[in-house]
């Protein structure tokens, strides 16, 4: 199932450009986004103590050495747990949403990290009240009340299941 409404929210909420440099936002204690990492941001994020890295990036957005398997590698080789999950405009899946659902400290990544928080908040519905997801974001950088009433959707979807 296609998340429609997706692609007018990410057109809207894009406004964060690409980092040089890792910009970590925390949205929980256990869950933040990023920019697009590299290789020798591995080490810090280890000491961080994050235990596992998601990629919300299609490949074909990546440039040579920032590649999905050449992160996986070295997330791997540090002992930390690596999943894709690439995330497109205006084709954001379920499973997309429940893919973003993790256990320990987690850093997910895009182009500019809000597409990861978009993904986050979205998993969240049913599990957290609406307006203390929308604020979580704002926090971290992410303004995006639009998201409210597709919140409200997946929730009581989840609840009638």
């Amino acid at each position: 199932m296609r998340i429609g409404y997706f692609l007018s929210v990410f057109t809207r909420a894009a406004s964060h450009p690409i980092q040089d440099s890792m910009d970590i936002r925390s949205i929980t204690p256990d869950f933040a986004v990023s920019p697009q990492i590299r290789v020798d941001d591995i080490e810090t994020l280890k000491a961080e103590g994050f235990t596992h890295v998601i990629c919300n990036r299609p490949v074909h957005e990546n440039i040579p050495g920032e590649e999905p398997e050449t992160l996986r590698q070295a997330v791997e080789a540090a002992g930390l747990s690596f999943a894709e999950n690439p995330v497109t405009a205006g084709q954001l899946t379920l499973e997309n949403i429940e893919a973003q659902s993790t256990s320990g400290k987690t850093l997910a990544y895009c182009a500019s990290g809000t597409r990861s928080a978009i993904v986050w908040a979205l998993a969240q519905a049913g599990k957290m009240p609406t307006p203390d997801i929308l604020t979580a974001i704002a926090q971290a950088g992410f303004p995006m009340d639009q998201l409210g009433p597709q919140i409200d959707a997946l929730a009581s979807r989840a609840a009638q299941s």
